[in-house]
């Protein structure tokens, strides 16, 4: 007869770790720690610019500047939170919805948005940055994640991957894939689900029955974590532990971060055709902002004219991408066929010399 053994280690606590309540008072408990003074005014900064430039980036898809837009407003602790968590050599892999995340990470926040406005799938070096393209398709980066630390780990090098993914995420087949491998190679990988509560108008209830997403890690032998995704301070502490535990070497860890969206999943999206307006109310209330704002106000860390400084960097730098960014984008036609192959086949060279007769002129050349 073959014994089960008990792992009640890879259970999540019934309480989400939560180190700010939501009128920024320490909570006590037996967590991690509290952060640094250094640590708690970043992230405050941090999130103050990133949300500037989340909203400056709604305005400028509704000017017709952008495609679309995805919105992270009242995600701000989850976003910056986790990513100054890693450390330089880490690498992020990012959703669609991560535009706060990468820029954080020090991408350029025009860069940022090349893949939202249409010119390129990744207006960014991945390599520079250590920060993978922005993920379209719901989960595929987590596989992509898995890949690249597995690859890190035979080659001896000191790498964690930090993978974000949404609470509709967990719903595809390849985050399963990603957290069983992951999981067998004991990979150094982070899963960082930011749970908002619904995936598009999807709510949670009707993606799972299971009590929360993070007990989907005893399935694999993966710990899990609950956090107040509307804490940076928990999230930060939360993510960085889970950071030094991949990278020594005890494998992967899920965390799911419990957070809200404030806008529509996209400005394609209606939200109050499946959401009260009494529900979004209530995360007003738990505002990540405003939270880390009174803790650092309340101890003597943070002035008013700190919190002036700190609005005007944030305006300063939204109207500069402004400014960057209602400039036109000039396309080059043979951009569609220059990088697809290194050596473009028969086929594409065809097509190539298609598009520069409609275009009255020579292929590779000008008209």
């Amino acid at each position: 007869m073959v014994t089960i053994p008990m792992t009640p280690e890879l259970l999540p606590a019934a309480n989400p770790v939560t180190l700010l309540d939501p009128a920024g008072r320490a909570v006590p408990g037996d967590g991690p720690g509290l952060p640094g003074d250094d640590v708690l005014a970043t992230l405050y900064r941090m999130m103050v610019l990133g949300r500037r430039f989340d909203t400056q980036a709604t305005a400028l898809t509704k000017q017709g500047r952008l495609a679309v837009y995805p919105s992270a407003r009242g995600q701000e602790a989850c976003q910056i939170g986790a990513v100054l968590a890693l450390r330089p050599q880490d690498w992020l892999f990012p959703t669609y919805r991560d535009s706060m995340a990468v820029t954080a990470r020090g991408v350029d926040p025009v860069q940022v948005l090349t893949l939202l406005r249409g010119d390129w799938h990744s207006g960014y070096d991945p390599y520079q940055h250590r920060v993978a393209p922005q993920c379209t398709p719901l989960a595929t980066n987590a596989l992509h994640a898995v890949g690249l630390a597995r690859a890190a780990a035979i080659k001896g090098e000191d790498t964690v991957a930090l993978v974000m993914l949404g609470d509709g995420a967990t719903s595809e087949g390849d985050t399963h894939a990603a957290l069983n491998f992951a999981a067998v190679w004991k990979s150094p990988v982070v899963f960082f689900i930011q749970n908002n509560g619904y995936a598009i108008s999807v709510p949670l209830a009707k993606q799972t029955a299971a009590p929360s997403l993070a007990h989907k890690g005893i399935g694999y032998g993966i710990p899990a974590t609950v956090v107040d995704g509307n804490d940076a301070a928990a999230v930060y502490a939360v993510v960085r532990r889970a950071v030094t535990a991949a990278a020594a070497g005890t494998g992967p860890v899920l965390i799911e971060a419990l957070t809200y969206r404030m806008e529509a999943h996209t400005n394609a999206d209606d939200a109050t055709r499946y959401r009260s307006a009494g529900e979004v109310a209530g995360w007003l209330a738990r505002d990540p902002v405003t939270r880390l704002r009174e803790h650092l106000r309340g101890r003597g860390l943070l002035d008013e004219a700190a919190i002036a400084a700190t609005d005007a960097e944030a305006e300063a730098q939204a109207a500069a991408l402004r400014q960057r960014m209602t400039t036109d984008t000039r396309h080059d036609p043979d951009d569609l066929f220059r990088y697809v192959y290194a050596e473009p086949t028969p086929e594409l060279r065809r097509q190539q010399r298609e598009l520069a007769a409609e275009l009255g002129r020579s292929p590779g050349g000008e008209g």
